[in-house]
């Protein structure tokens, strides 16, 4: 049995998390890993980002104890992980999404009074962040999805609620035509991230026809029709049950006689408690959305059925899960 200390310890790894945390936001903040490809004073990097000498150079101290960064005498660098995910260009770059957490951050702070009211916070937003972030996650598997659903026999692909257009290019790749379905303020983004892609789909296909794009509201616009596959990737957890069951009857509507639907959501067990971070992502989606949480394979499944479907079956990736359903025409 752990004696008195470790389980204190324990339970101050808990409450004191957020002191990591905010170093690194803050060192998000002033891009402090773009100064620092090449070893460098603080006095420079405080110059640099015009902040006060002290403070830098506590804060590059911490950085280095949270192996952040290395420091040799009076000089700091990136550390191997600050270079591979922190450094703007680089191609597993995540400072986008830690730039949403540093919103994030700020409507966590007021889960007191969430609690109990009940009603959302989301006091600070900032889209770009938001979306761009969400194209830094997916960017790690967005291949690998693609390939555990499997396009064999589909020509037409709705990426419906796609966001940055991720997973909307790599299907593109490979010879699929792909519509992307957002809100007008994602739709405006995920352009300027497709059109700017190392490899654009657009360009791939000679003009437009590779990925199309459609702006409109999950809730009450059409989805357009024809296609034989709709992927829905971590869109469900942010609307209630009643809505979510609609926007699966709908997506039912949109697809061909015997066509797929494909749901991506964080794995979440029946009792809504485990694995620890999905059980924090359903506080993420209290204090951010009026009625959504993280729903266990189970509940998915039960909503495919209740929409119409059939063949449903799930496969879990990574952190997520994969729920299938088949149109039963």
């Amino acid at each position: 049995m752990k004696d008195i200390f470790e389980q204190a310890k324990e339970l101050r790894d808990i409450w004191g998390g957020f002191r990591a945390s905010r170093v690194l936001l803050t060192a998000n903040d002033y891009r402090v890993f773009d100064h620092l490809t090449k070893p460098q004073s603080v006095r420079t990097i405080s110059k640099k980002l015009n902040t006060d000498l002290r403070a830098t150079e506590i804060l590059l101290d911490a950085l280095a104890g949270l192996d952040l960064l290395k420091k040799k005498k009076d000089r700091y660098l990136n550390s191997p992980i600050a270079s591979k995910f922190l450094v703007t260009g680089s191609p597993y770059y995540q400072g986008d999404i830690i730039r949403h957490a540093d919103n994030l951050w700020k409507n966590w702070s007021c889960l007191d009074e969430v609690v109990k009211t009940g009603k959302p916070n989301r006091q600070a937003h900032n889209q770009d962040a938001f979306i761009r972030g969400m194209h830094n996650l997916a960017s790690l598997k967005a291949k690998k999805v693609i390939n555990a659903i499997g396009l064999k026999g589909v020509k037409t692909a709705l990426d419906l609620g796609g966001g940055p257009g991720t997973y909307t290019m790599e299907m593109a790749k490979k010879g699929i035509s792909v519509t992307l379905f957002d809100r007008p303020e994602t739709i405006e983004i995920a352009r300027k991230v497709v059109n700017n892609a190392p490899r654009p789909p657009l360009k791939l296909r000679g003009g437009e026809g590779g990925v199309k794009f459609i702006q409109g509201d999950f809730l009450c616009d059409d989805f357009g029709k024809g296609y034989d596959l709709i992927f829905i990737s971590q869109v469900l957890h942010a609307y209630s049950e009643d809505d979510n069951i609609r926007i699966l009857k709908e997506s039912r509507r949109a697809l061909n006689p015997d066509g797929r639907i494909v749901i991506q959501e964080f794995y979440i067990n029946d009792d809504r408690t485990y694995p620890p971070q999905s059980a924090l992502f359903s506080i993420n989606m209290l204090v951010n959305t009026e009625a959504g949480r993280c729903y266990s394979p189970s509940e998915l499944k039960g909503w495919l059925s209740e929409a119409g479907f059939r063949d449903i079956k799930d496969r879990m990736i990574d952190d997520s899960v994969l729920v299938f359903g088949r149109n039963s025409g």
